[in-house]
């Protein structure tokens, strides 16, 4: 067994509730309601716990966590524990109000999703008409307030012409960084492949205008970059690999290796409930399944590469080839490669398919002013 070393980062999903109902959801497909969400002072532990592991950085994520009543108390919480904490969220929920008592409880950063990059495309992809109205209102209350911001694009066929604009709005907007993420399809994405895949044109574009961007705004914007899975010839470093920087605690405690680990059905997930943060990380079975490189068969196990991605993602080799062990299908040795290319060509040339919305277990509030 690989000898863990304490995670960096952790990511907190504080809710499923959502006002958005995006096709390329990330949320698993069977969410946690309100009812079974960690309360306010099982975070504060959990919190403190993550503190003592040696976690660095807290992201606070949902969902939308600005539906959760508590946010300023849980980030004065997270401040006290010595946690870096970033605020991942659509704007939908935030006033100006609110994020100035975010920053009076210690918020350090905030991290801004864009839909797209006009109203009508935001509107459409978010499934809630007048967010992108509200979201350009909240990125101008986040500069005059001062906090450090990034943009998070995720682009698709539908949207991936708006990335040259994107890129100007996140150095309009004084972002410090901003995240082009082409969508990953883990589940309810995958009912949307038909949709949102985009064409192998498309993804060799995106990825020239990302390497002409980062030459051209150097010392003004990062840009971090997620590549066309299906169109590329080697996996992402998927976490950072499994089980070794980060970890996930979803909204009702269940301490996750990833963001989609529960579609991996022979996995056994700890909770906070149960058990201390740190025994989960370093005993729990789930993030020794495939830690380090022991776990690997060929190629993978043979591969000059298996340091550097580590196999690739295991939620997507659970998904295009039916077991989490095999190399993952991106990989150009694997023997699902050639299939996957066809069937991203495939999705890419489908016309006219209509975009399957998510309905979140409960939708936001009202901002209250």
């Amino acid at each position: 067994m690989t000898k863990a070393r304490p995670p960096i980062a952790m990511l907190a999903e504080l809710t499923h509730r959502c006002p958005l109902s995006c096709p390329y959801c990330s949320n698993p497909i069977e969410m946690a309601r309100q009812d079974s969400e960690l309360s306010t002072d099982e975070w504060k532990t959990v919190f403190r716990q993550a503190a003592d592991l040696g976690v660095l950085q807290l992201h606070l994520s949902g969902g939308e966590p600005a539906t959760r009543r508590d946010l300023e108390e849980l980030v004065q919480a997270a401040r006290e524990a010595g946690l870096y904490t970033n605020l991942i969220t659509s704007g939908i929920g935030l006033t100006e109000r609110r994020l100035k008592a975010l920053d009076a409880a210690g918020l350090d950063h905030v991290q801004l999703s864009l839909q797209g990059t006009t109203p009508e495309m935001a509107d459409e992809i978010g499934g809630y008409n007048g967010g992108f109205k509200r979201k350009m209102q909240v990125a101008e209350w986040i500069g005059a307030i001062g906090f450090p911001l990034t943009l998070n694009a995720v682009l698709h066929r539908r949207n991936l012409h708006q990335l040259p604009r994107a890129l100007e709005m996140a150095v309009e907007m004084g972002a410090r960084r901003i995240e082009v993420a082409t969508v990953q399809f883990h589940g309810w994405a995958l009912k949307n492949r038909d949709a949102l895949m985009p064409t192998r044109e498309q993804a060799a574009e995106a990825t020239r205008i990302v390497q002409e961007a980062r030459l051209r705004l150097k010392g003004t914007l990062v840009i971090d970059y997620v590549p066309a899975d299906y169109h590329s010839d080697y996996p992402k470093r998927c976490m950072g690999g499994w089980g070794s920087t980060g970890l996930n605690v979803a909204p009702d405690g269940q301490v996750l290796p990833c963001h989609a680990a529960q579609t991996i059905p022979h996995l056994s997930f700890d909770s906070v409930r149960e058990r201390p943060l740190s025994e989960i990380w370093y005993e729990g079975s789930a993030f020794n399944a495939y830690r380090g490189t022991d776990w690997m068969p060929e190629p993978c196990a043979s591969c000059e590469r298996k340091t550097v991605d580590f196999g690739g993602c295991r939620c997507q080799a659970m998904a295009l080839a039916g077991d989490p062990a095999a190399t993952d299908p991106v990989c150009i040795k694997s023997p699902h490669h050639v299939d996957l290319q066809a069937r991203a060509d495939a999705h890419a040339a489908a016309e006219n398919a209509a975009l399957v919305y998510r309905t979140a277990p409960g939708k936001a509030p009202e901002p209250a002013e």
